[in-house]
């Protein structure tokens, strides 16, 4: 028995780390779409995060810098996408596409220096795995939670905090009314245009430190489109978790628990002392099939609560109110 919960506690800290991009990449996508702005360019923005952060990690060896670089990498991109959409009000889902284009053509470029190039050794002793006593000894949720880089309750922190942001407190009913109806929130003296591209650049921020971790922390090194398209499933995932920033923990996990599976089943199945092999490319379709299904699922239960915000992917041209 004890060797389970071993055996369980160790796949859960493999299934938070595999989780955790996907999830800073979630929460900057609700922040952006709470606001009315439908950013489909996380992608590209977690590409830039990641491919900069390392840049920055080899160059200085200063791995907070390094996550600095990332995350400010991600703002100025957001900065891109957030005055071409809110000033200049162009298409909001052409010129997400534009960005994630963008930013996986220019991360290669920055990527062609660094690839096949190791990280500094302080990058594991700032970023890499921390023990927190007592509380990594819990059963089972010890190892996933207490047990791992900065990055993985960090990322759960921003979560319970967004959640009370967007609840709870005077500027994040503020946002979340500019997301439903902008005019009426402008009628109301709120500045629609600030809190669109305050959200934006936050976002931007959490994305880009995504893409960081995900180079940095956890695959430790560069390839070009590194990220997989972890963006494109962040994109899903804002859907699957109603907006709401509690649910993207639960969904970002979920599709680290299928990608942490499909890593299990590359060995092969047993069944009946034989050893079923499947194929790779079978088991790399497994997380996406599984977002597409989710996805179903949550577009059949039709109740008011799982609707995005009213203005999602609308400019808001102050003029015709």
């Amino acid at each position: 028995m004890s060797a389970f919960l071993n055996d369980a506690a160790v796949f859960l800290q493999v299934v938070a780390q595999l989780g955790t991009h996907i999830l800073l990449g979630t929460l900057g996508g609700i922040l952006c779409e709470k606001v009315g702005n439908l950013n489909l360019g996380i992608e590209g923005i977690m590409l830039l995060g990641a491919s900069s952060g390392f840049f920055a990690c080899i160059a200085t060896g200063n791995p907070l810098l390094a996550v600095l670089v990332s995350g400010l990498t991600g703002v100025a991109a957001a900065l891109i996408y957030a005055f071409l959409t809110v000033s200049l009000r162009c298409n909001q889902v052409v010129i997400g596409l534009a960005l994630t284009i963008f930013g996986t053509g220019l991360s290669s470029i920055i990527g062609s220096s660094i690839a096949g190039r190791a990280l500094p050794g302080s990058v594991n002793a700032i970023l890499g795995t921390k023990t927190i006593p007592v509380l990594s000894q819990i059963p089972i949720l010890g190892k996933m939670l207490f047990q791992q880089s900065p990055f993985v309750p960090l990322a759960v922190i921003l979560s319970i905090l967004l959640y009370f942001y967007f609840n709870k407190t005077n500027p994040g009913l503020n946002a979340r009314m500019v997301g439903h109806n902008p005019a009426a929130a402008d009628a109301s003296g709120i500045h629609v245009s600030a809190y669109k591209y305050v959200h934006i650049l936050a976002g931007g921020f959490l994305m880009g430190i995504g893409g960081g971790f995900f180079s940095m922390v956890y695959a430790g090194r560069w390839q070009n489109e590194l990220t997989a398209g972890a963006g494109w499933i962040a994109v899903a995932l804002v859907i699957f978790s109603t907006w709401d920033p509690l649910k993207a923990i639960f969904g970002a996990y979920l599709f680290g628990a299928v990608r942490g599976l499909t890593f299990k089943l590359q060995s092969g199945i047993p069944i009946f002392g034989q050893k079923l092999v499947v194929s790779s490319s079978l088991l790399d379709m497994l997380p996406y099939l599984a977002t597409i299904l989710v996805l179903v699922l949550i577009t059949l239960r039709r109740k008011p609560e799982y609707k995005p915000p009213k203005s999602l992917g609308d400019p808001y041209f102050r003029e015709d109110r």
